[in-house]
């Protein structure tokens, strides 16, 4: 019997059910801001398989140009003591939406290895710029991200529509 065969399936399975129970977290953060009259995004920061941080959009409750969930969940990872540079080298960051150029610069700056991804259907961010820089990308394909966000466009287009215009309807990279 190869017992490395069944242990590496095992592990699969450890990190998926890992992946959903975070990735369920971050949708937790999106369904507060939905709540609180805002984009329903949501993220958590997870260090050595522990929530360090947790975050959601907060550009219409705040008024703010860079309120993001990601941005959010990385400062409030800090509001207890200041994380050290191996902190985010040990973390994963998981968010509901493919992470803008701004967010991603953010995980690059802060050497945050991997970001896992509810989904990237609705809107596709910056995960070029993510990858050749070195971080692991995985995008769950999540339903509940996707519906979450695509029901938040349909009851309020022009909101959105305003949002998208303040980053020329644009959140890749060249």
């Amino acid at each position: 019997m190869n017992y490395k065969v069944i242990i590496g399936v095992f592990m699969d399975k450890i990190t998926e059910i890992d992946d959903n129970y975070f990735m369920n977290e971050a949708i937790y953060e999106a369904k507060k801001s939905l709540n609180e009259g805002g984009i329903p995004i949501g993220a958590v920061l997870v260090k050595n398989g522990e929530i360090v941080g947790r975050g959601h959009n907060k550009l219409i409750q705040n008024n703010s140009a860079i309120l993001h969930g990601e941005l959010d969940a990385i400062e409030n990872a800090n509001k207890d003591a200041r994380l050290t540079g191996e902190d985010y080298k040990k973390s994963t960051l998981y968010t509901t939406l493919s992470p803008c150029p701004m967010c991603s610069g953010a995980v690059i700056l802060y050497n945050i290895p991997k970001v896992v991804i509810g989904e990237n259907k609705t809107l596709l961010g910056a995960e070029k710029l993510l990858k050749t820089n070195g971080v692991e990308v995985i995008s769950l394909n999540n339903p509940e991200c996707k519906e979450l966000l695509e029901r938040y466009i349909k009851e309020n287009p022009e909101t959105w529509k305003k949002e998208l215009e303040k980053v020329d309807n644009n959140t890749t990279t060249k």
